[in-house]
């Protein structure tokens, strides 16, 4: 998986993580709300039964008052505060209908509130007909509304107990609701910083990447444009070697015998025209060793084995360089491209051995592994610069155009060529895939 994929994926889950703690949060806000409207619910239970129970004592003490001075302010105070009383107890009615327990003991506190403003109600009227008997009334109404007052009172710490027990359950779900719901955001907080803190990095290494990719091919390119150029220089010296070639050796043996031929025209000297013989000869020579070093048939005839041999026999004898030769009996007809990649490549390491190293020997090695073909060039001189190598490994092209194109040409026969610094000298090796579809039969 790429950075790039990777990034995606990271950024998707960071997104399916907020999505999904986004809902459970929802989720669990919702049921804190409704928990958080109960325990208000609890609290209003509570304050409309103490208002209830506030109500009917107040009504008590306006009548005590009333009986005493006879006021008719405290005569009205009573007779608004029994409606107020009233509406309380619907109130609270409504209140309790979620709950049979309280239900059920606000129907008590209903009938003994009923009773006992009756007897409050009672104790008004007899006041009012019959002036005077204040101390008579006060005993009937104590004794009266003594028993209803305990009773009211039991029912309504029952009521509180109750209630105080429902707010208690409540209290502790809210609480977990809001713990959990503080863990759920803490947690999809944490993760999705965690999940963009990743996106973030693959995405810096997906643009480094680029940068460099960028970089490498900007260096590519120069690398050709170097490449180029050396080529054309190369080329340009090649051509003006092969011409001085040809104008020095085959040149002159023409010439030679172009003059004896035209001696021979007018003395018929039977030496002249054995002399244009033998140089006609050495011409013909000399063209081969020309054609050959440009192409040699034998690698197309014979294959790559017996073409290095001819070549290196040719070239120990030229540069007076003793090489040592392993090739395998059982090479075969390796492809075209592999077989011609192969001898430029000793060519040019051999070339090289001769121009710079001072190397009075050299190896050659060829192996056979099933599905490659590795060519070993071994001197024994005196090496390469570590600076040297190190620009060849990046920058190919200015450490010669004979090395850079020989990396080139195997890179794109999917081989690969490296070059070590040893002790003495120095190692080329190359290694090819040789591949089914790359062999050629010798029909071919």
């Amino acid at each position: 998986m790429s950075s790039r994929e990777k990034a995606r994926a990271a950024f998707l889950s960071a997104m399916g993580l907020l999505l999904l703690s986004g809902g459970a949060a929802y989720v669990a806000i919702t049921h804190l709300v409704e928990s958080e409207k109960w325990v208000i619910h609890s609290h209003e239970v509570r304050d409309t039964i103490g208002e209830v129970d506030w109500g009917i004592s107040n009504a008590a003490r306006v009548r005590s008052g009333y009986m005493i001075s006879d006021s008719d302010d405290l005569l009205a105070q009573f007779e608004g505060a029994i409606p107020e009383v009233v509406r309380k107890l619907q109130h609270l009615r409504d209140l309790t209908e979620d709950n049979p327990r309280q239900r059920e003991l606000c129907a008590r506190l209903e009938d003994v509130t009923a009773r006992r403003i009756a007897i409050l109600q009672e104790s008004m009227e007899n006041k009012q007909e019959t002036p005077g008997s204040e101390q008579r009334l006060q005993a009937e109404f104590a004794r009266k509304n003594l028993p209803l007052s305990n009773e009211m009172t039991t029912v309504v710490r029952q009521m509180r107990q109750e209630e105080q027990r429902l707010l208690d359950v409540r209290e502790a779900a809210t609480h977990r609701l809001f713990v959990a719901t503080v863990l759920i955001l803490s947690v999809a907080f944490v993760l999705a910083f965690l999940l963009f803190s990743i996106q973030y990095r693959f995405l810096s290494m997906e643009l480094k990447a680029r940068q460099q990719a960028e970089r490498a091919a900007v260096e590519s390119e120069e690398s050709l444009r170097q490449l180029t150029a050396r080529l054309l220089q190369v080329q340009d010296a090649e051509r003006r070697r092969f011409s001085r070639e040809l104008h020095d050796s085959l040149g002159q043996y023409l010439a030679a015998v172009k003059m004896n031929l035209e001696m021979f025209a007018t003395r018929r000297d039977d030496g002249l025209l054995a002399e244009a013989t033998q140089l006609l000869d050495q011409s013909i020579g000399e063209t081969r060793t020309i054609s050959h070093l440009l192409h040699p048939p034998l690698l197309d005839e014979a294959g790559f084995a017996s073409a290095a041999k001819w070549y290196l026999e040719g070239f120990a004898q030229r540069s007076g360089i003793e090489i040592n030769v392993e090739l395998p009996e059982d090479v075969g007809n390796l492809a075209r491209p592999v077989a011609l990649g192969l001898f430029r490549v000793l060519q040019e390491s051999l070339t090289n051995i001769h121009r710079h190293s001072g190397s009075a020997k050299a190896d050659v090695v060829l192996s056979l592994q099933p599905g490659e073909v590795t060519l070993k060039v071994r001197d024994y001189g005196k090496g390469i610069a570590p600076d040297l190598l190190k620009t060849f490994r990046t920058k190919g092209t200015k450490s010669g155009v004979g090395l850079a194109g020989m990396r080139e040409r195997i890179r794109e026969l999917g081989g690969h060529l490296n070059i070590q610094s040893i002790t003495p000298g120095v190692l080329i090796s190359v290694t090819m895939p040789i591949s089914e579809s790359m062999h050629e039969t010798a029909a071919d």
